[in-house]
């Protein structure tokens, strides 16, 4: 008989790539997983891998095996939130939700609370992620629910074993210093910003790609990216601060920020997505957090 256990990391090592790797994300020693690994061998009687210098590949079988565990994984965890369900009377069970920062704070903070009132039974445990790391962690069932961003002109990957969900269509905007001399304009030329220090999220972030994109294409210039954080109302405390610009979108403009302007750009338009993703096979626990993310989505809106 399989373990679910062992074959768990199977299926980390088949999307991680290394046995450290694995080891690291759950929290065990490298030798601890490896051990396992090895009475998975014996309980499958097919060796699952093989050495590649100092790292491991999944042989054909590894790779089968891997295969089944996915759908092996997803059954377990569809018979255990319907035992709960059962056991509860009602739809039970713990469902774990990743957000970016400003997401977090206008949709899922305020609709865990509604489900607190709406399905009492279920637990819900959420934490900050930007999408790059949450998919990953979604589609290793570390995750049942992402809430994430897509740029314009910035598509994101597509993933057949996800379901997405678009929440929200927002705009970004400018935000400068209040005494700035353009702040009076209905609409600025970005063109003219091009002196300015900028503020961005960190990069590798699709925040900090989406600046310079359009810094580029509608401004024609390279921005002076000096100040660099993936909290939001940070970036909105360097504008007021320190005499930055940054682009911004609508869920974090909500905030009170004195001592900044916003205004759009005058060469177009520039848009964000706010969606959710889960996996394809949803329990009722996640069924009904993600109707509760939709309707606060929609109040936000």
């Amino acid at each position: 008989m399989l373990d679910l256990h062992r074959l768990r990391l199977l299926r980390e090592l088949e999307a991680r790539g290394t046995v450290s790797a694995v080891a690291q994300a759950l929290g065990y020693t490298t030798s601890a997983v490896s051990q396992q690994l090895q009475v998975l061998e014996r309980e499958a009687g097919a060796g699952l891998l093989r050495r590649v210098g100092r790292n491991v590949q999944l042989t054909d079988a590894g790779r089968v095996l891997a295969g089944h565990a996915r759908t092996l994984l997803d059954g377990a965890e569809a018979a255990e939130a319907e035992v709960a369900q059962v056991a509860a009377g009602r739809v039970a069970g713990t469902v774990r939700v990743s957000s970016f920062q400003s997401a977090f704070l206008r949709i899922v903070a305020p609709a865990v609370r509604a489900l607190a009132d709406s399905h009492p039974q279920v637990r819900v445990e959420a934490s900050e992620l930007e999408v790059e790391q949450g998919v990953p962690g979604l589609r290793l069932q570390h995750l049942d629910v992402v809430v994430g961003d897509e740029y314009d002109d910035q598509p994101r990957p597509v993933h057949r074993d996800l379901a997405r969900t678009d929440l929200v269509r927002e705009r970004v905007r400018i935000v400068m210093p209040e005494d700035h001399p353009l702040a009076r304009r209905r609409k600025v030329p970005l063109a003219a910003l091009a002196e300015q220090p900028w503020a961005a999220c960190q990069p590798g972030t699709g925040h900090r790609e989406m600046q310079i994109r359009t810094c580029r294409q509608l401004g024609g210039f390279e921005p002076d990216l000096r100040y660099a954080s993936d909290d939001f109302l940070i970036l909105l405390e360097l504008v007021r601060t320190t005499g930055a610009c940054a682009l911004l979108p609508d869920l974090v403009l909500g905030y009170d920020a004195p001592g900044v302007v916003v205004r759009d750009a005058a060469e177009g338009t520039i848009g964000r997505t706010v969606y959710l993703l889960t996996r394809t096979s949803r329990t009722p626990a996640v069924e009904a957090v993600t109707t509760a993310l939709r309707d606060q989505a929609g109040h936000t809106r």
